[in-house]
Formats: C-alpha cells, sequence, structure tokens
C-alpha cells in the first residue's frame, strides 16, 4: 500500500495522472504533439482522422468517410502503412516517407497517444480499426508495411480486429508486398519505452511514468494488459504473410534484440521469409541516422526484391549521398 501510495503521489504531483486519464488534457510540454507542416516542398499531408495522416507528391484534397474511412475519389497509386513510433515528430516521419514517396508511393501514417495506449478498447483498438478499414475500403495497391516501436502494437490490435472478419480482410492484408520492422518493441518493453517516450530528458518523471505502467500492467488487467498480450500473439504469428526486414540493434533496450529474434524465429517457421539486420550499437528508432548507407541498402534490397522500386535512378543517388 505504501508503494501504491507514493506512484500515486508522483503521479498527481508531475502531471502524468492526466495523460492517462484525459486524451485531451496535454499536462507536460514533452508530452505536446507537433502541429508544423511537413517541411518538404512536394510533399503534401492532410488529416484524415486524428491518427492517420494522408502523405503525398499529389496536393489534391482528400475527404474521408468516418464511418466507412473510404476516400472521397479513388487514387491510383501503391500505399505504404507508416506506424510511427510513440509522438514521432512529422519532420522525422517525413524522413522515411520521403524514401517511399520518390519510388511512387503514397503514405498513411498512422499514430497512437500515451492515452490510447494505456486504454486500448477506447483507443489504440479503435485505431488499429480505422486503418484496416481504410485499407479494406480503398483499392491502394500494392501494399507496404514500415513500422516501428510501439507501432507493432497497434498493428497487432489491426490484425485482431482483421481477423473477426476473415472474409473481408485477409485479401486485403494478401495485397501487402513488403514489411519493415525498424526497433519494434513487444508486451515486456512497454514499462522501458512507454516513459522514455513521453518524457526522453527528464529521468525523475519517467522513473514516476515507469512505476505507474507497472503498477497499470498489473491492475488494469482486463482492460489492458489482455489486450496487449493478444496483440504480441498474433504479431507472433501473423495473418500477412508479406516478406519481412528487421532492422535493431543490440543495445536498444526497447525494441530489444531477443524480444525481436523471437519473432524473427516465429514467422521463420511460419514460412514468412525474414532478412535480419542488427548493429552493435545505435538508439531507438534511430538506426537509419546511426547508420545511413547500411540502413539504405538494406531496405532498397528488400524493396526491390519485392518489385517495389520504380525509380532507380533516384535509389542509387540517394545511395551515393548517404
Amino acid at each position: 500500500m505504501a508503494a501504491y501510495k507514493k506512484v500515486i503521489f508522483n503521479v498527481r504531483s508531475t502531471g502524468i495522472l492526466c495523460i492517462l486519464r484525459d486524451p485531451v488534457v496535454l499536462c507536460s510540454p514533452t508530452y505536446a504533439v507537433s502541429r508544423e507542416h511537413f517541411s518538404k516542398r512536394d510533399a503534401h499531408t492532410q488529416a484524415l482522422t486524428k491518427n492517420l495522416q494522408y502523405i503525398s507528391n499529389d496536393a489534391a484534397k482528400l475527404k474521408v468517410n468516418p464511418k466507412t474511412m473510404r476516400l472521397d475519389r479513388d487514387v491510383k497509386r501503391p500505399l505504404c502503412i507508416f506506424m510511427s513510433w510513440m509522438l514521432a515528430k512529422p519532420k522525422h516521419i517525413l524522413k522515411y516517407a520521403d524514401i517511399y514517396l520518390e519510388q511512387g508511393f503514397d503514405v498513411v501514417s498512422v499514430s497512437c497517444t500515451p492515452w490510447q495506449l494505456m486504454w486500448p478498447a477506447k483507443g489504440s483498438q479503435l485505431v488499429g480499426k480505422q486503418l484496416m478499414d481504410f485499407m479494406a475500403e480503398n483499392d491502394l495497391s500494392p501494399l507496404a508495411l514500415h513500422g516501428f516501436s510501439v507501432g507493432a502494437y497497434v498493428w497487432g490490435e489491426g490484425l485482431l480486429y482483421a481477423m473477426k472478419n476473415k472474409d473481408k480482410f485477409q485479401p486485403v492484408l494478401d495485397r501487402m508486398k513488403s514489411q519493415v520492422w525498424d526497433s519494434a518493441a513487444d508486451i515486456t518493453e512497454i514499462p522501458i519505452g512507454f516513459p522514455s517516450a513521453v518524457f526522453p530528458k527528464n529521468m525523475v518523471l519517467q522513473n514516476a511514468l515507469r512505476a505507474y505502467t507497472k503498477f497499470h500492467l498489473k491492475l488494469f488487467h482486463e482492460a489492458a494488459t489482455r489486450h496487449y498480450l493478444a496483440s504480441s500473439g498474433i504479431y507472433h504469428h501473423p495473418p500477412s504473410r508479406a516478406p519481412a526486414l528487421f532492422l535493431l540493434s543490440k543495445n536498444d533496450p526497447v525494441g530489444a534484440e531477443c524480444s525481436n529474434r523471437d519473432v524473427h524465429d516465429c514467422w521463420v517457421k511460419d514460412g514468412i521469409q525474414c532478412t535480419w539486420i542488427c548493429w552493435d550499437r545505435s538508439p531507438h528508432v534511430l538506426h537509419f541516422f546511426h547508420h545511413p548507407k547500411e540502413y539504405l541498402t538494406a531496405l532498397y534490397n528488400h524493396l526491390d526484391k519485392n518489385g517495389l522500386i520504380t525509380n532507380r535512378e533516384i535509389m542509387l543517388e540517394r545511395l551515393k549521398k548517404s
């Protein structure tokens, strides 16, 4: 009980409780979601929902039906589903999205707030549902997936929803030609990665939120933890069979090597073609910036092998500059 009171005191005194209770109130400057526009001149972004951002070289305005998730016009381009990490900034997302934009893709960036992560039934599960409905209602093909960190969990929630109606969604998942997982985080890493994402520069608040997160996982098993376990289960044995590229490092405690290796081995046993790239040292979701040449080479090789490279000149130019 004393430990419980200490955690609640720390949570209340730092404002963390507001983040966990209210999806609108942003209690800390480090939590504030950036409203800045993507800076690249020929890339355009627009919000489809609060969690889905559409990025394209085409400036045409798109509208989505919030009930069906169908766009108001057909888009005849391949699509990359970008499962972003917690509180990712638009300018950082664009650095990755641009790789796909250069190859003729549009990109849908999928985000999940801390509140949505902590309360899946009213948060991350709705995000996963929106994404799967969007993929099913719009004939964007081929599909590629590029996910980071907690994005693996949100993708798992989407897969769980999709498997409730296999006749509708399995053909959609079969359109996926590639999946890339950068620093993917499993349930065991939530108490490590979640506080670091919310308070990246404040160890006191990190420790307070880490204590609360562990408490939350124990207290709210039915409301939260069992959903994390279910998502992890389907992520280990996914209905999508697209070839996969794993990108990670040995010293990343959030996208841990052991949990990623476990997923990799499960997929290989299930017959999914997998490529494994693991650096000795580089920070969580920052492998591209610390190993740009190796990262791009592995990514381009993977996309090319799966028929997703359409502009080799740009690919070679980017590799030369990296």
